[in-house]
This record gives C-alpha cells, sequence and structure tokens, in this order.
C-alpha cells in the first residue's frame, strides 16, 4: 500500500509543480458499502500547489484526474481532491 503511494506522489510530481502532498488512504472507511472492492483505494489527494492555484479549479482537477487516468479506472475508485 506504502509503495502504492509512492508510486501516486511520484506520477504527479513528474507532471506537476506543487510545494507539498498529503495522500490519505480512506479506503477502510468504505467497508461495507455496495460498490466497496477491496482491490480499489479511496483516497483523499492534498495538495499544495502555487501552480494549481494559479489555474481554475476545474482545471487542476482535470489536470490531476488525466495524469491519473489508468489508475482511476483500475486501482481507484474514489478520489477527493484538495488544493491549497
Amino acid at each position: 500500500m506504502e509503495n502504492y503511494l509512492k508510486y501516486i506522489e511520484k506520477k504527479l510530481e513528474e507532471k506537476i509543480k506543487f510545494e507539498s502532498i498529503e495522500i490519505i488512504d480512506n479506503s477502510a472507511r468504505h467497508i461495507g458499502h455496495k460498490s466497496f472492492s477491496k482491490n480499489k483505494y479511496h483516497l483523499h489527494l492534498k495538495i499544495k500547489s502555487l501552480y494549481l492555484k494559479s489555474i481554475t479549479r476545474l482545471n487542476a482537477q482535470k489536470l490531476i484526474m488525466k495524469i491519473l487516468k489508468d489508475d482511476l479506472k483500475n486501482k481507484i475508485h474514489a478520489l477527493e481532491i484538495s488544493i491549497d
């Protein structure tokens, strides 16, 4: 699990300039939900980035989603994004 979060961080770091990032795994909170799958993650991405703050929130989220496109299809069920 820890390796996967580091992988996500590295993937974002290659495409976006940010000052700090925190990736929180909230998967355990969703156990028992109808669409829960133990093979997919519920993540909360907290990213501090002057670059992302300089563009619209929608464009910042689109950029993150584009970078994580394959992961969202295969490994991530839910992604909450907080940009500061």
